[in-house]
Formats: structure tokens, sequence, C-alpha cells
């Protein structure tokens, strides 16, 4: 169990970076990305106590939410952790208007294991942490490492990760604004470099497997295939696809701003009201 007294050092004078994901407090790309950004600020953990991936933008209203001290060893330190019975936004928002001393300088969700790209960052629970902390008005990264092998290598999502971090804790964001990175898998060596991307259109051609439970009663899992809808090289797919690191920016603003001359043409025509 961690040690009782464990004090986080919220000091001004260092950056203060919350650290969270939707895999799970004890998941391997946790302990890469608090390895990775060691030395840019104080640590601190809150992330879910099991996986909460694809939950999306999910929050918890009708159950209570606990958040529980949590052995989270760096070398041969222990770093402050709490392990919440929560979704990732339950995390960040219990973090930062409750578990911490003041709002941190910078939230960082990930590393995902698997890509958050394209239609995906609807679902994501690593993307939804990072936009939950733009709404708190706090800069945020959302870092997926594209590959589902258990035995994945972190070390280039990492090492990218504390990069942007850093830039960020410098310069800033655009308030409302998180950045969405995905990083292809396999050795940094391979990595072409990074490019800023849109989000690829796509779609999940879904479907329900239906199968019997010892009592025979029917039961749904859902599986399905990724489709691509988009041939833009600008993309975050793209970018993947061709051995970058696709960098996105985000906001949670999801108005139609096009649509917006052509259906005002609808009230001068007269619907107005039922």
């Amino acid at each position: 169990m961690p040690r009782p007294n464990i004090v986080l050092d919220a000091s001004p004078d260092r950056p203060l970076i919350l650290i969270t994901n939707d895999d799970g407090i004890d998941a391997n790309g946790i302990a890469a990305l608090a390895a990775a950004l060691d030395g840019l600020g104080t640590l601190a953990i809150v992330a879910p106590t099991v996986e909460q991936s694809a939950v999306g933008h999910a929050i918890t209203i009708r159950d209570p939410v606990r958040a529980h001290p949590w052995p989270f060893e760096l070398g041969e330190r222990e770093l402050w952790a709490r392990a919440v019975t929560g979704t990732p936004a339950d995390c960040v928002k219990l973090a930062c208007q409750k578990l911490l001393p003041r709002f941190p300088d910078l939230v960082v969700s990930g590393i995902n294991q698997g890509p958050n790209t394209a239609v995906n960052v609807i679902y994501s629970g690593t993307v939804s942490a990072a936009t939950e902390a733009t709404i708190l008005g706090v800069p945020a990264i959302a870092m997926s490492l594209c590959s589902w092998d258990p035995e994945a290598d972190f070390e280039a999502a990492g090492r990218y990760a504390c990069l942007l971090a850093e830039r960020v804790l410098n310069d800033g964001l655009t308030p409302g604004t998180l950045l969405n990175v995905n990083v292809p898998s396999g050795d940094i060596s391979e990595i072409r470099g990074m490019e800023i991307t849109r989000q690829a259109r796509a779609r999940w051609e879904e479907e329900f497997h239906e199968r019997r439970d010892p009592f025979d009663r029917p039961y749904y899992w859902l599986g399905g295939e990724f489709i691509n809808l988009d041939e833009g090289r600008d993309t975050d797919l793209a970018a993947i696809e061709a051995g970058y690191v696709s960098v996105t920016p985000l906001h949670c603003d999801l108005t139609a701003y096009d649509e917006i001359e052509s259906l005002a043409a609808w009230v001068e025509a007269g619907v107005t009201k039922a």
C-alpha cells in the first residue's frame, strides 16, 4: 500500500502536471507517461481504478465516486497517486476541484493502448479526459500509441509526450483547445517526424454478435470494421500511415458553422414555430 504521508508539492514555482488515462491506473501506458514527464514538474496521478476505455465523456452522477491512495512507483520514488472509481472525466473533475491543492498547469491523458484517430475521438475516454481539462480551463494533451500489442514499447510515445508537454508549458494553448496526439507503433528511429493534422472522416461498420449464456438467454457482443472515408493527405490517419506522429488540435465546440447561414434561410422562409 502507498505511504499515507506522501505530500504533493504544489508550489507555484514548479509546474503541477496531472496525469490520467482510461486504461486504468495500473496500465503500462500511464507508467511510461509518468517516467517520460518526470523532471518537467510535480506529477500527480489520478486515474480510474479499472479500465474505462470507450466510455467517452461520461460522468458519474447517480453513484458515489471514491478516490483511494494508490501505490505508484517511479524508480525508487513513490508518486502521489489516487485511483478513482469513476470515468476519466470524473478523474479530471475530481482532481482539479477537490483532490489537488490547486488547479494543474497541464493535464496529460494516456498513453493510450491503441489509436484515437478520426471518429474514435468521440468514444475515447483518453481524449475525453483531456477535453474535460479544457472545459475547466487547463491546457491538455491526449497521448495514444497506435498499437494493440500487449508488449508494445511506449518509448517513442513517451518521448513525444515530453516534447509536447514542455512546449505547452512554455507557450500555452488557445483556451478550449487540446492536442490529440497519435504515435505510430515501432521503434522511435522509424518515426519520420511530426505533422499537424485534422481529424479524418471515418466510421465503424458495426455488427452485434448474438450469443447464448448457460441459461440459453441471448446476449450481444459488439464487433466491427473501421472504415476510412477520407483520402486527404492532411488527416491523422494519413500521417500515421506515412510514419509520422499526428498532432490534431481539438475543441469541444461541435457547432457546424458552415450550416448556420443555410439553416437561417429556413427562418427567413417562415419556419419559425410549430
